[in-house]
């Protein structure tokens, strides 16, 4: 039983950080997007997994096709969209607590009865870094980042990342989100 409370508690403090997913944007608010139409997407930082990186291209790539832009040969192209991607093995310790502790029943060093255990687990956390340049200046007009712990099973990836991509170009491009 004390087995299964502990890998309860475990599992629960890892679903935490599971839903921590951070995705921020930022822009040149002096960019043109209205010029660009359109754009080549290339993988410039990999991080060693070929079918997740042609994956997240293909994501990256249908996301600015579903606002309207046109894919074009790179030397063709409005706007430079570069991928980075990383990912790290990180580790979280959790502790279960069980039974009494304490001073004793009248607050003086009696102690008391129980125990603590705890645990190490291991996850992964990716970051990905979108950025978009101006393909003829080489000016950067627009970066959006997703961090977050990577899910175990591709299935769970796929889905994670297309959240990432929902979230990413929510807004995009600038300006276009309707006023309330």
């Amino acid at each position: 039983m004390k087995g299964l409370m502990t890998t309860t508690v475990a599992a629960l403090a890892l679903a935490g950080t599971a839903l921590a997913g951070d995705v921020t944007v930022d822009y040149d608010k002096t960019a043109n997007f209205g010029a660009i139409k359109t754009f080549a997407v290339k993988l410039e930082t990999p991080w060693g997994n070929p079918i997740g990186e042609k994956k997240l291209t293909g994501e990256m790539t249908q996301a600015l096709v579903e606002k309207g832009w046109k894919v074009a040969p790179e030397a063709e192209a409005d706007a430079l969209v570069l991928l980075h991607g990383a990912t790290k093995t990180k580790h979280s310790l959790n502790t279960f607590y069980s039974g009494m502790g304490g001073y004793g029943w009248r607050g003086w060093g009696g102690g008391g009865m129980g125990t603590a255990t705890t645990s190490a687990s291991e996850y992964t956390e990716g970051t990905l870094v979108v950025d978009i340049y101006e393909a003829k200046t080489k000016q950067l007009m627009w970066r959006g980042i997703a961090q977050g712990e990577l899910k175990d099973t591709p299935e769970k990836r796929e889905k994670q990342l297309q959240k990432a991509s929902d979230k990413l170009f929510k807004d995009f491009p600038p300006g276009s989100a309707k006023k309330k």
